[in-house]
């Protein structure tokens, strides 16, 4: 209801029930300050009412924090900003050995260890090495890097390793917890989350994230000691983890729940053995068909236990800057070594330091992802597309929704399609993805983004299932158009309204397949206050630096009609730059 409904209704029933008593509704009589007052009043309470109706369906809702909240209900877990993942080249100089045919092999034992920072130039973004970087490996690039001018022998060798690197800072948050609490919330402002790596308290007990609370067994990455001889680096082990929590993130700030477990702990925290699940049949002579939840190989125990009467330190790593992709060469900045030799007490000191000092980093490739923040609308739409997936991926729809949600520690894509492939005998699957560069223009993944999307549709896909994950296609394109104005109207402001136009309609993100709507363009610019007729409107490719190189011919896709554009279905068109790339006449 509205102020005006309201107001005629009310004028209608004081009409014809209190005719003797109420006879001037002029606007300037004391009865009408009483219609207009309770019709005020009641729009009010219908537009309330109306929007707290719409804030509660998922379809409708626009405050984000309610979307998110509406999103957890169909499955969707919203994991805030993404990172950028990339590979970086890291060199040092080492001392030749006696002879000079090499490195000095004692030299060369040290490690680079995981966190150690760097900083791209320009933006001043930071990344974080995830894996330790060895010297010592036989894959380890050596070049001579100085040699004696008297004699030519080698007197230093300049050594090249690469390591992975994501994008964020490393915090450290402690709060003190008090008492106990049943589903202790522990909340804490932290913009830009990217994940949490630790939760420890003041005793050493360590709390693991979970999705619920009562999944109760996590796998964690054990050395494998016969690596050399099965080509398998790590083992996954189940254990049991009675300390647990989940995460629940807001725009600018995130909650931790921990279970109502406060007695001593029963048991020590060991490798789960899926024999010792016991089917509670109390007595019958039959089981039921239920639904087991293989994730849960233990009973739960009060849903973990809670902290009580200590402190809460929480390591995690924080996503703040959108400017976190970089292209080429950009990353050459060490900002904090975290550099150990194995054995220091047998090597010189001041070499050790030369070693330390002589480090420098440099990133080959581009170091990308999707790390611009979620919009509701994406929200929503990843929501729809994992409400029907169940955790397991069957339909093309499934595999598009899973993709795009991947966990951000692993990097994000931008844009997804997958379909079958029609040259293949079996069941093969063309998953074809773009990323998003320093501008946020779409750009090819690179291999580590590629791998990780590997592994995240791993554990949902269906077995006989084969899936190629392969580059998409972006088209740059450009318009040109001639308008005739109306008589007596100025061109130029006319012109700009027209330009105005288009780039709202035009500078929207398309996805793969998606056609370009021609005859709708003829419609913004033939109803544009000032224009008589639009006589032609042409579309153009975009080639060249710093646009795509994919060829694409527009004649050859344009519908019998004209009034679409039709591309292939691994193809996005993209108008990069709107203020250049649209351009028209006035006559």
């Amino acid at each position: 209801r509205d102020y005006s409904s309201i107001r005629r209704d009310l004028t209608a029933y004081a009409r014809t029930y209190y005719s003797n008593t109420l006879r001037d509704f002029t606007q300037n009589s004391f009865g009408a300050l009483l219609l207009d007052s309770v019709s005020y009043i009641g729009d009010q309470l219908s537009f309330y009412l109306d929007y707290n109706v719409n804030e509660a369906f998922l379809d409708t809702a626009s405050q984000q924090n309610n979307i998110i909240r509406l999103a957890k209900n169909s499955g969707y877990k919203y994991r805030g900003r993404a990172s950028a993942y990339g590979t970086v080249a890291l060199y040092c100089i080492i001392p030749s050995n006696n002879s000079g045919t090499g490195p000095d092999p004692n030299y060369l034992k040290f490690t680079v260890k995981r966190g150690t920072r760097f900083r791209a130039r320009g933006t001043g973004s930071s990344y974080l090495l995830m894996d330790n970087v060895r010297f010592d490996r036989a894959y380890v690039d050596a070049v001579v890097a100085r040699v004696d001018e008297s004699t030519g022998v080698p007197t230093a060798f300049a050594l090249k390793s690469y390591g992975r690197v994501v994008s964020g800072r490393l915090a450290i948050k402690s709060i003190r917890v008090r008492g106990y609490e049943r589903f202790r919330k522990i909340a804490f402002r932290a913009p830009g989350l990217a994940e949490i790596l630790t939760v420890h308290d003041d005793q050493g007990n360590r709390y693991y994230e979970v999705d619920y609370l009562s999944q109760n067994v996590v796998f964690q990455e054990v050395t494998n000691p016969n690596s050399t001889e099965d080509n398998i680096v790590s083992i996954m082990k189940p254990i049991t983890v009675p300390r647990r929590f989940t995460l629940e993130r807001r725009q600018s700030s995130v909650i931790l729940q921990f279970g109502f477990g406060g007695g001593p702990e029963r048991g020590k925290v060991s490798v789960a053995d899926p024999r010792s699940i016991l089917l509670d049949i109390h007595g019958k002579d039959y089981i039921t068909d239920v639904s087991f939840d293989p994730s849960r190989l233990m009973a739960t125990d009060k849903f973990g236990l809670a902290p009580r009467d200590t402190n809460i330190h929480i390591k995690y790593r924080t996503q703040s800057s959108t400017t976190s992709n970089v292209n080429a060469g950009m990353v050459r900045t060490i900002a904090e070594l975290l550099l150990d030799f194995d054995d220091p007490t047998t090597l010189s000191r001041a070499t050790m330091r030369e070693v330390r000092s002589s480090m420098e980093v440099f990133n080959d490739a581009p170091i990308i992802g999707d790390t611009s923040r979620i919009t509701a609308e994406e929200v929503r739409n990843h929501a729809i597309g994992t409400f029907p997936t169940q955790n397991r991926a069957v339909t093309k729809n499934d595999y598009e929704a899973i993709a795009y949600g991947m966990h951000p520690k692993f990097g994000s894509i931008k844009r997804c399609a997958i379909y079958q492939d029609p040259d293949s005998l079996k069941r093969n699957l063309n998953m074809y993805i773009l990323a998003a560069d320093t501008d946020g223009y779409f750009t090819t993944a690179n291999d580590t983004l590629k791998r990780n999307l590997k592994t995240w549709l791993m554990q949902y896909k269906m077995i006989n299932d084969t899936i190629d994950i392969l580059d998409g296609k972006v088209v740059n394109f450009g318009v040109t158009f001639k308008a005739k104005i109306l008589p007596g109207r100025d061109k130029s402001s006319t012109m700009t309204a027209v330009y105005s136009r288009l780039r709202r309609y035009l500078s929207k993100v398309y996805y793969f397949g998606e056609p370009l709507d021609i005859s709708s363009m003829y419609k913004i610019i033939n109803t544009t206050n000032g224009v008589m007729d639009c006589l032609r409107v042409n579309l153009v490719q975009k080639a060249g630096s710093p646009y795509s190189t994919t060829k694409f011919n527009f004649d050859q896709n344009i519908s019998a009609d004209g009034t679409l554009l039709v591309v292939p279905k691994n193809v996005v068109l993209e108008l990069k730059y709107p203020n250049a790339d649209i351009r028209g006449s006035a006559v």
